[in-house]
């Protein structure tokens, strides 16, 4: 169950991945291109310290923790107008280059960084900045004039103990000249009371020294001045990318998201069977054929996980009516384009290789498609027999190069679908039918775009409802499937059709190679279980399909030459020989020394061999030798 959800979650980006790629793809580049075009430039730095805590040699706990504090603050008034307005006063600029101020973790120190592609004009800047953040700071014009008339005082105290200097030795000079006691007396007290006088001095002028180098708690001052940068900063080219290209694989997975999220189709198998109530019978893969009878993969020679499909889609068919077995089956789909006429189409052709008996009837007389899928005529069909109640059924049908299929072609288009599907004649057409075929497959038009397949319900033993992958809407699908069961039809499920590869289940190569449920089928080999003829007729179980080996029999003009008509006579007797051949290898029980020696069995295993397109035509070269035959 966890792996379900996963799948179902990741669903948005597979099926966007070249989306996402291409977003993820286009912002890279675009972020390598714009980074490459980017100029040099130069990265200079200048940083400052608040307070005195970084040269007081014993700074308090509070005067740390206020220091940094502060620093936030002289950080952020860094960024604001008066000090950027100030600084463009200053150096006489108009503008600023791109700076960035920030407040170291639990420091004071304040760090400002100017980029700019000149690394002189980058310095300047940065060292004007703190030169305006200290002038313009809260402390800074106060603290100016602190210091200016700190520096007057220490001037006048220098000058009044050099005075004093100079007096005192002056008078100890005078001292040594003088001979009597009361004049030395006097003279030692004159310089007694310089020294005193000296020493208050000195005193006065270390205090207040002290004072100006502790300076105030919210003082800035600059701790390294603005550097001149040499080299340019790096481009960081590599980072830029990888974030461009996070970015862009992040917004596209969300548009993935989004577009999943307002998407209202069905998005696999399990959501259509909870969506709609009934079980999903089959999950058939997209096929990329650009022409129609191309898609027909139950006649492609080589394994396909689409016919595979189809298999299953039958086996599934076959249980799910034990008790009321399925002859005949009606196939439609919510809207156009959901791949109903070429299920129906495929569907057929897989009951035939279960030895069924098919007949395939075209009834979308609004969009018809089997005669593109076969090859075939449109000229006469289902509408013919409509309209003239005395044609023989058997005449509209038509053989296929399917053994075992045979189709019903809609004929000329009529004014009105809905009367005829509803009539008495169509009833007694599909009773009859019904009589000639083990299988009978009804291509209806879409449900929401007439009311002809809800007619042809009450005809059908059961309906088979084809969604599209990415394409059926949720609410066409659940209105169809109402609708359907207002009228009493018998629903036996779904087919999830149109399934992209990421979505699947990756489970078709594995059945092909461990357990090939169906002999790999070329087009000789196709029939080799009928019965050849020695004139070309080919009989398959017992009902033949009776195309002359090239002799035409002249219906209406015969326009083609006689060289044309031995030509695919030709192609038709080598189909018989390589079918006689298949019938030998599979019948004629070898040994190991006669399949070395023996020329009958290399003769029969070479035509086996051949390849397919040697023969002609072979998806269509009996209905191609019929539409001759009919000109």
């Amino acid at each position: 169950m966890e792996t379900i959800e996963l799948r179902t979650l990741l669903r948005p980006l597979f099926r966007w991945w070249w989306l996402i790629a291409l977003a993820t793809v286009i912002a890279a580049a675009s972020s390598m291109i714009y980074t490459l075009l980017q100029p040099a430039v130069y990265e200079s730095r200048t940083t400052l310290v608040v307070g005195s805590a970084m040269t007081n040699p014993n700074p308090t706990s509070n005067q740390i923790f206020l220091a940094q504090q502060l620093a936030e603050t002289y950080a952020g008034l860094a960024q604001r107008e008066p000090i950027q307005t100030a600084t463009l006063a200053a150096l006489g600029i108009e503008w600023l280059p791109f700076y960035t101020v920030q407040a170291s973790a639990n420091s004071p120190i304040i760090e400002i960084v100017v980029v700019d592609q000149d690394p002189i004009f980058a310095r300047d800047v940065a060292a004007m900045l703190a030169q305006q953040l200290i002038l313009q700071g809260p402390a800074g014009r106060s603290e100016h004039r602190r210091e200016q008339f700190v520096d007057s005082q220490l001037e006048r105290l220098q000058a009044s103990i050099v005075e004093t200097q100079d007096e005192i030795a002056q008078n100890q000079q005078e001292l040594a000249s003088l001979f009597s006691a009361r004049e030395i007396a006097n003279k030692e007290n004159q310089i007694d009371a310089l020294d005193k006088k000296l020493y208050t001095l000195q005193s006065n002028y270390a205090a207040l020294l002290a004072t100006t180098q502790q300076g105030a708690a919210n003082a800035l001052s600059i701790l390294e001045p603005a550097n001149l940068p040499l080299e340019p900063v790096s481009s960081q080219l590599l980072l830029n990318m990888v974030v461009a290209a996070v970015v862009g694989l992040a917004l596209a997975a969300g548009g993935a998201y989004l577009i999943d999220f307002l998407d209202d189709s069905i998005k696999d198998g399990e959501d259509a069977q909870q969506l709609l109530g009934v079980p999903t019978l089959a999950t058939v893969p997209e096929l990329m054929a650009e022409e129609e009878h191309q898609k027909l993969v139950m006649l492609y020679t080589t394994p396909h996980p689409a016919a595979e499909a189809y298999r299953m889609l039958r086996t599934n068919l076959q249980f799910a009516s034990v008790d009321r077995p399925l002859h005949l089956l009606l196939v439609t789909s919510p809207a156009p384009e959901d791949g109903k006429s070429l299920t129906a189409a495929n569907l057929a052709a897989a009951y035939t290789r279960a030895g069924k008996r098919v007949i395939l009837i075209d009834a979308d007389l609004h969009r018809p498609s089997q005669q593109r899928f076969f090859r075939l005529r449109n000229n006469w069909g289902l509408t013919l027999g409509l309209f003239d109640n005395n044609m023989a059924i058997g005449h509209l049908l038509q053989e296929t190069s399917i053994p075992g299929l045979q189709v019903m072609t809609t004929g000329p288009l009529p004014p009105n679908p809905a009367e005829l599907l509803g009539s008495r004649r169509m009833q007694e057409i599909l009773l009859e039918l019904r009589e000639q075929a083990d299988v009978l497959i009804i291509d209806s038009p879409p449900i929401s775009a007439v009311s002809d397949a809800l007619i042809l319900t009450s005809q059908a033993d059961g309906v088979l409802l084809v969604v599209k992958s990415g394409k059926t809407s949720r609410t066409l699908a659940r209105k169809a499937l109402n609708t359907l069961r207002q009228v009493k039809a018998s629903v036996i499920g779904t087919v999830y059709n149109g399934v992209a590869e990421y979505d699947s289940d990756y489970t078709y190569d594995y059945t092909y190679t461990y357990y090939d449920t169906e002999p790999q089928e070329s087009a000789a080999a196709a029939y080799s279980n009928g019965h050849v003829t020695g004139n070309g007729h080919v009989q398959h179980n017992g009902h033949s399909n009776g195309y002359t080996n090239g002799h035409q029999n002249g219906h209406q003009n015969g326009h083609h030459s006689g060289e044309q008509s031995d030509e695919k006579g030709s192609d038709i007797a080598e189909y018989s020989g390589a079918a006689r051949a298949a019938h030998a290898l599979h019948e004629h029980d070898y040994t190991e020394s006669e399949r070395d020696h023996s020329p009958n069995f290399q003769h029969a295993r070479s035509q086996v061999s051949r390849p397919a397109d040697q023969f002609g035509s072979t998806h269509h070269s009996q209905s191609s030798l019929r539409e001759d035959a009919e000109q």
